[in-house]
């Protein structure tokens, strides 16, 4: 690791732990911190422009997320995501988007049924003009969305952490052929669920997106080591 990030400009509205973790998250969804690599507390904080303190703090939040690894006496690795790692996580968002979304169906009010249609139409334009950047981060968008309509903060948390952990594979999996218009579908299908009052068919919808989505990532993952190999 040698002078990967750029020093950061300090914000005296937010705590500085929180601005390094920010910035230490988005290296790693980046590839720019890489799966294996060791972290040095006196480097990062050098590279960063600031004390080691909150970059200590940082890198114990991003152990939480499960972005980093601390081995005793071995020092700090961001983290690797194996197969079977993206299995358990799944398992686990399956349930829980499912249960968000059915939550979601019974809470809705008109006014967030018509936000989750017009970002189904942006995602719709993202893909036509091939924009993947903005196709993820309407994604990112759209369930978030989701989540908040099921009136159940602990929910989103824990489902927000999850999602983390995959953050970095997201262009790689929406990068998957066919998956954009994939996407798209099956999240029409949550959309018209939720719309017409229907618990089981929204739930089952939500469950498909998930089990669709860990296919194909799984899929992307195993063709991106043959690639690289």
């Amino acid at each position: 690791m040698s002078n990967k990030l750029a020093p950061i400009t300090i914000d005296s509205y937010r705590p500085l732990r929180e601005t390094v973790c920010e910035v230490l998250r988005d290296a790693i969804r980046r590839g720019i911190l890489e799966p294996g690599e060791r972290l040095m507390e006196v480097q990062l904080a050098e590279e960063l422009g600031i004390s080691r303190t909150p970059v200590r703090e940082a890198i114990r939040k991003l152990e939480q997320e499960g972005f980093v690894i601390m081995m005793p006496r071995r020092g700090t690795y961001v983290s690797s995501v194996s197969v079977h790692d993206v299995k358990e996580i799944f398992e686990i968002r399956t349930a829980l988007e499912s249960l968000s979304t059915s939550l979601a169906t019974m809470r809705i009010e008109p006014e967030e049924l018509e936000k989750l249609r017009a970002l189904l139409t942006e995602i719709e334009g993202h893909i036509e003009r091939k924009d993947i950047d903005k196709i993820v981060a309407t994604d990112i968008a759209f369930h978030g969305l989701l989540y908040q309509v099921s009136r159940n903060e602990r929910l989103v948390t824990i489902i927000s952490n999850l999602k983390e952990q995959l953050a970095r594979f997201r262009t790689l999996s929406m990068s998957y052929p066919g998956r954009l218009q994939e996407t798209l579908e099956e999240h029409r299908a949550m959309v018209e669920a939720i719309a017409a009052g229907d618990v089981d068919a929204a739930r089952d919808a939500a469950e498909r997106h998930m089990e669709q989505a860990e296919e194909t990532l799984l899929k992307a993952m195993r063709r991106k080591v043959v690639s690289d190999h």
